[in-house]
């Protein structure tokens, strides 16, 4: 596992910075609004992910200068964007939409990330979620973290995987995608998967 650490804030107080041996994972900001605008210019991204199409300057603006300072501060949104350590390069985006957990007793988060196209093969987006999954159930106190992708989406699978996400079926018509419902893989990854405690204990069925 990669080496993890972090600077600043709490949950929903304010954002955090992570490291790994390759990566420097921070909340994107109005600076990175060209690299995330650049990026999403691959059509891979929106046909996948909830990246709108087409993706305009404005879009890239509006999310790192808006969206992302909102999710900080709300505990709704923790995004980071994932650089190379050495020469700084946006390698993708990564973060854990957790809508409600401040509120409710849920303590259950999904991951989401893109990754840029030539940056793709390389395993960082791996890397990037081994530390916020890491964070997520050090820091936050997530007991449960949801992947979804459009079935067919092997990429963003081979990285669930690879993190130790437990694939849990296919779910009908989840995902609206170009106005069509289309079906969603699903996955989970619990605090148990890699060998860590839970503040809430898990009874599996038939134990």
């Amino acid at each position: 596992m990669a080496r993890t650490g972090s600077t600043a804030g709490t949950a929903g107080t304010g954002p955090v910075t992570l490291t790994t041996d390759r990566l420097l994972l921070r909340p994107l900001g109005p600076a990175d609004a060209d690299a995330v605008y650049a990026a999403c210019q691959d059509p891979e991204i929106p046909r996948w992910t909830s990246v709108p199409s087409p993706y305009t300057r404005e879009h890239a603006a509006d999310f790192v200068g808006r969206a992302v300072v909102e999710g900080w501060r709300d505990g709704t949104l923790y995004n980071f964007g994932a650089f190379t350590r050495d020469t700084g390069t946006l390698v993708g985006s990564i973060g854990l939409v957790r809508l409600g957990l401040l509120a409710t007793p849920d303590h259950q988060a999904e991951l989401g990330y893109w990754t840029v196209r030539e940056q793709r093969g390389k395993g960082y987006t791996a890397e990037a979620g081994r530390a916020v999954c890491g964070w997520a159930f050090s820091s936050l106190g997530v007991e449960r973290i949801e992947w979804y992708a459009e079935a067919g989406n092997e990429g963003s699978r081979g990285v669930a995987l690879k993190l130790g996400f437990v694939m849990e079926g296919t779910i009908r018509a989840k995902i609206v995608q170009g106005g069509t419902r289309r079906d969603a893989w699903s996955g989970s990854l619990l605090p148990s998967d890699w060998g860590l405690g839970s503040g809430t204990a898990y009874l599996p069925y038939g134990s």
